[in-house]
């Protein structure tokens, strides 16, 4: 049984972390372009989402594309996994081709499923350009060499430790909590 998790982002600082997200979204786009936002099924859709509405809240003119992408058969421990992975449906009804896309999910740690995003992605088109928006980045437990472009919250943990990003929609309240717990447990 996994321990009860400490709360590392309170309910408060989660709705302006996420401001802050949408904000930096917008300071870094230009208006006059459309936003293409992708989200990663289950989770990054949850935050993607989330974003847009802010975004939608400040009147932005740039209309915005979302789609969801499921990456269950991209993963590369598909196939070792005990339990079998629940596949989601990719809905992304525009063209990626060329497209500068932002990549949403709630929490970046090995990179993994950040690669089968982009593996995934690279089987639909080719994209311009992709940038990343992680709610959480655990930097320090990277197996390959990928980065966030935009970040919530950094949180420095060893391996053993867990990462959840709660969601008000899911799991009651928006809130993020650390498990001091084997990855069994997790």
């Amino acid at each position: 049984m996994m321990q009860r998790g400490r709360q590392i982002l309170s309910p408060q600082r989660f709705k302006i972390t996420l401001l802050r997200l949408a904000h930096e979204i917008i300071e870094n786009h230009r208006v006059e372009d459309p936003l293409y936002i992708i989200g990663i099924q289950e989770r990054g859709v949850v935050l993607a989402e989330r974003l847009i509405a802010l975004i939608q809240s400040k009147n932005i003119p740039s209309p915005i594309h979302f789609g969801k992408l499921d990456i269950t058969f991209y993963r590369d421990d598909y196939r070792l996994r005990e339990t079998p992975l629940r596949a989601t449906a990719t809905e992304i009804d525009f063209d990626i081709e060329g497209k500068k896309i932002i990549l949403m999910d709630d929490v970046l740690y090995t990179g993994r499923t950040i690669q089968a995003a982009m593996s995934a992605l690279q089987d639909i088109g080719r994209v311009d350009q992709i940038r990343l928006l992680t709610m959480v980045d655990r930097r320090f437990n990277r197996h390959l060499p990928i980065r966030s472009d935009y970040t919530g919250l950094q949180v420095d943990s060893l391996d053993e430790a867990y990462v959840r990003v709660q969601w008000e929609g899911i799991d009651g309240q928006d809130k993020i909590l650390i498990y001091s717990a084997t990855k069994k447990d997790a």
